[in-house]
């Protein structure tokens, strides 16, 4: 996908909370949906950061951003955001954070730790996010 993501995943060394596992399991998920772009913005001890794009989209840069966040990298966790008008989030997971995504509201979902379930949860958000970035065609 990306060198530099590639790079970031060989050195980063998982705990007992499984968060690479969780990001690897969201990453893979998406990557084969659709025709796609992968960006990588690594900013250590800040987050790193994937962001994904359908090349089909034309009103904003991204459908999902999957922010690693490095404040302590020993303990590292999870923010995925989107914005809020392409998903939906009917058990309210969710925290609405005004003009956290690139300058608009975003809709973020944090992970610190290994959760089946809530891992799930996030897979029908992307997929949700994904399909409708594929018909924002204004």
């Amino acid at each position: 996908m990306l060198q530099e993501l590639d790079t970031f995943l060989a050195g980063w060394e998982d705990n007992s909370l499984q968060v690479k596992k969780s990001f690897v399991r969201l990453t893979d998920h998406i990557k084969d949906k659709g025709d796609l772009s992968f960006d990588f913005k690594a900013r250590p001890g800040v987050s790193y950061s994937l962001r994904v794009r359908d090349r089909l989209q034309k009103t904003r840069e991204l459908f999902v951003i999957m922010d690693v966040i490095d404040d302590d990298p020993e303990n590292r966790w999870l923010s995925v955001c989107f914005y809020p008008d392409m998903i939906t989030d009917p058990e309210e997971k969710g925290v609405l954070i005004p003009l956290g995504l690139l300058g608009e509201d975003g809709y973020c979902f944090d992970l610190e730790e290994w959760d089946e379930n809530y891992l799930q949860y996030l897979k029908t958000r992307l997929d949700e996010a994904r399909e409708k970035a594929s018909k924002q065609l204004a």
